[in-house]
């Protein structure tokens, strides 16, 4: 049996929202490394390092990545003179109040990040009604570029379940693109 892929998802988590979404992508990809950048720890960079995927999770305010994870982004461009996050998997998600939010303009902060990094992005890739019925409400807001979620006003669940199942989806596709990319 294949050992499972060493995935990290640093994230940044305002009201908890960022963090409820992360770990539906955990689940989805069997199991990954959650590290608040606001508490990190050099055993969290570490990991981080030694991880095959990085997924970036951050909140959109105001039609931008949130200034808690800007900070962490800064933080981690520490490793870009000697490339040590170079080919690993990367992905994006992203929650906002509103449906568009413009979270757009966020996972595109993250994927140009990523790319800087020198690192191999994945995006989003479940197609879910209306093209497909037999899949209400995955990926209802037909973003590609990465994973996005609308918070729930309901805080019991804080973000929405259709957008929780794509989450799991995203996760599992993160996993098998790790697994294939993982040299043999």
């Amino acid at each position: 049996m294949t050992d499972a892929p060493r995935i990290a998802i640093p994230y940044f988590t305002g009201n908890g929202h960022t963090r409820v979404l992360a770990e539906s992508v955990a689940k989805g990809a069997g199991g990954a490394t959650l590290i608040d950048v606001e508490n990190i720890t050099d055993a969290d960079w570490q990991t981080l390092d030694a991880a095959e995927a990085i997924l970036f999770a951050t909140p959109t305010y105001m039609g931008s990545t949130a200034a808690g994870f800007d900070r962490f982004l800064e933080d981690a461009s520490d490793r870009w003179p000697d490339l040590l996050w170079r080919d690993k998997i990367a992905g994006g998600m992203t929650v906002a109040t509103y449906p568009s939010g413009d979270k757009l303009s966020s996972l595109i902060r993250l994927a140009i990040y990523a790319a800087q990094m020198g690192m191999i992005w994945v995006g989003q890739a479940e197609i879910g009604a209306p093209v497909d019925p037999a899949k209400p409400g995955i990926n209802a807001g037909g973003s590609w570029l990465g994973l996005t979620a609308t918070s729930s006003r309901d805080k019991t669940q804080m973000v929405d379940a259709d957008d929780l199942k794509t989450a799991h989806h995203f996760g599992t596709r993160i996993a098998t693109a790790t697994l294939r990319w993982r040299p043999g």
